[in-house]
């Protein structure tokens, strides 16, 4: 009778783990523990140069994401004073045409007062027509007041377009220096990128798991480091005890630095 194969069950990477199960899962593997400590130095090697050509970027990626923002804003403002005037001109078309109204209705109640038979008539025609002169006013006074705040939101239009302008001028030359930055440094970082995901695929999920935390957490971004002047992390420049750097040296243990929490390796990596 064949034995049945017993396969192997995965457990949950826990980002709060002990770094004595992520020893225990770093020496279970089917390259030898060696292998896999070259393999994360070349990871760590590779994106150090990575971050590098991301350092010569500077500040310029985000400035540029800025300008982009603001241009863009900019230019919604410019849609909406646009839109303002043109609101302002259907006030001025409609209160045209109430003065037409109204000069309509004071001519017809003019032609009234010729057939009045009574003086209340003659008050109340009179009332009308006095009534219709103000709401003229009031639509004449609408047309001179919003022919004002055209031409104000027109100064203002101007205005924000010169410095639309200015910023769009600004966001060419800021994007011209970050493309030819990204150019010169494109194929180094396309070969890091690729050198990086093939160090990366030789890797557990767990230890890379690890990995990137550790990086995210020191400010250098070094979580992998060599021993330094023989006796020292690499890291943090604390000294590492004589059985530890046995350990390291043997090549055939996860060796955690207990002051910074990075990986420490052999120097004969480097």
């Amino acid at each position: 009778m064949a034995t049945k194969k017993i396969k192997k069950v995965e457990t949950p990477i826990d980002q709060r783990e002990t770094f004595v199960s992520l020893q225990k899962n770093f020496a279970d593997s089917e390259i030898s523990v060696e292998e896999k400590l070259k393999t994360l130095y070349a990871l760590q090697e590779a994106d150090s140069a990575i971050d590098k050509i991301v350092q010569l970027r500077g500040e310029l990626p985000a400035e540029v994401e800025a300008l982009e923002s603001e241009v863009a804003e900019l230019k919604a403002r410019l849609a909406q004073g646009a839109a303002v005037i043109d609101a302002y001109n259907q006030t001025i078309a409609e209160n045209k045409q109430n003065i037409v109204d109204c000069d309509l209705q004071i001519e017809k109640y003019q032609k009234q007062l010729d057939d009045i038979s009574n003086s209340r008539e003659y008050d109340s025609i009179n009332k009308e027509i006095e009534n219709q002169g103000l709401l003229r006013q009031i639509a004449q006074k609408t047309i001179n007041d919003t022919r004002a705040a055209i031409m104000e939101r027109k100064e203002e239009q101007e205005n924000l377009k010169d410095y639309i302008s200015v910023r769009s001028e600004d966001l060419k030359a800021k994007k011209e220096e970050l493309a030819t930055i990204v150019e010169s440094t494109s194929k180094e970082e396309e070969a890091l990128q690729a050198k990086r995901n093939e160090c990366a695929a030789k890797i557990d999920p767990r230890t890379m798991s690890a990995y990137d935390r550790i990086r995210a957490s020191v400010h250098n971004h070094l979580a992998v480091v060599s021993v330094y002047n023989g006796d020292s992390c690499g890291g943090c420049f604390n000294t590492i005890t004589p059985q530890r750097l046995v350990e390291i040296a043997s090549n055939k243990k996860l060796i955690i630095c207990e002051h910074c929490g990075r990986i420490i390796v052999n120097p004969d990596f480097e």
